[in-house]
């Protein structure tokens, strides 16, 4: 009896280690939703809308799920329970940022602060709601890192001035930036933008600066992008993580074109290049960019 006892047990301690590795090969599908402002410019290059193609690419990829979302959906395609089954949003947008619903954002911010959510905003999506939000929760958690600190255990902050959606001059003070007023610091936030674009369709050259981040896997140390917009220095952002990727062009401007940041429990990343009206994004390189960060910024 003993004996048929452990061969039972032995029969199930296999069976339920199968079962484990079985599972550990095949982990659930990163759950991705790309969320597209869809101009009708984007049919130049995207017959179908670039939010449809790059959810078209990704779900095609090992592991990922994806679907595309826009205003036109039901609440704006950020309603919970979408929320709820997703893991990475993919944001694109221009022209259209000032349309999401308030209520949309916050839920979207609040998934990606308690870390259910990871954040990937492409391009001119800098302006996107959601986007600015999170960069002024990382401002916020950051400054009392950039006061002396002998006066960080009793300082006051003033967190109340309001995101703006405005251009910069190139002169102007880099936000976000810390004042102190009448004994208090006031944070500015940042204007989540640079001085100077061009959309003349100027290739740009692309560095891999941490070739070792997951983000830069099977990537080359260089690569071209034959068209895109020029974007300048210097990016109103909280200082980033880590920079990935850096961008430059003929004409002399560059940008930090992969920019990482932990912001509370979630991860957000920034990648530059783009344009509705140029391929961007059915180059082999971008799309892999955007494939190794879903991958990274899911929770």
């Amino acid at each position: 009896m003993d004996q048929m006892i452990i061969r039972c047990l032995l029969s199930l301690t296999l069976f339920f280690g199968v079962l484990g590795a079985a599972r550990a090969q095949s982990p659930k599908p990163v759950r991705v939703l790309i969320w597209d402002e869809q101009q009708p410019e984007q049919a130049k290059v995207y017959e179908n809308f670039l939010g449809n193609a790059l959810a078209d690419h990704l779900g095609k990829r090992p592991g990922i799920r994806a679907l595309s979302v826009n205003l036109s959906s039901p609440d704006q395609g950020l309603d919970s329970a979408t929320l709820e089954a997703t893991d990475v949003i993919v944001c694109w947008g221009h022209r259209k940022h000032g349309e999401i619903k308030n209520e949309r954002v916050e839920e979207t911010v609040q998934r990606v602060l308690d870390g259910k959510l990871g954040f990937i905003a492409l391009h001119s999506a800098h302006f996107a709601q959601p986007f600015m939000r999170l960069m002024h929760e990382r401002a916020k958690a950051d400054a009392p890192k950039l006061i002396p600190e002998a006066e960080r255990a009793t300082a006051k902050f003033d967190f109340s001035v309001p995101l703006k959606r405005n251009l910069v001059k190139r002169d102007a003070k880099l936000t976000p930036s810390l004042e102190k007023v009448d004994g208090v610091w006031r944070l500015t936030p940042p204007a989540c933008v640079f001085p100077a674009w061009r959309a003349d369709g100027a290739p740009s050259h692309v560095t891999t600066l941490l070739p070792d981040h997951p983000i830069a896997k099977g990537l080359p140390a260089k690569w071209d992008i034959p068209q895109t917009e020029m974007y300048d220095e210097p990016f109103h952002v909280p200082t980033p993580d880590t920079v990935v990727f850096e961008e430059h062009w003929d004409k002399g401007e560059k940008f930090r074109s992969g920019c990482a940041w932990q912001v509370k429990q979630g991860r957000v990343f920034y990648f530059r290049p783009g344009h509705e009206t140029y391929p961007v994004y059915r180059q082999a390189e971008n799309l892999t960019v955007i494939e190794n960060a879903v991958r990274w910024v899911s929770p």
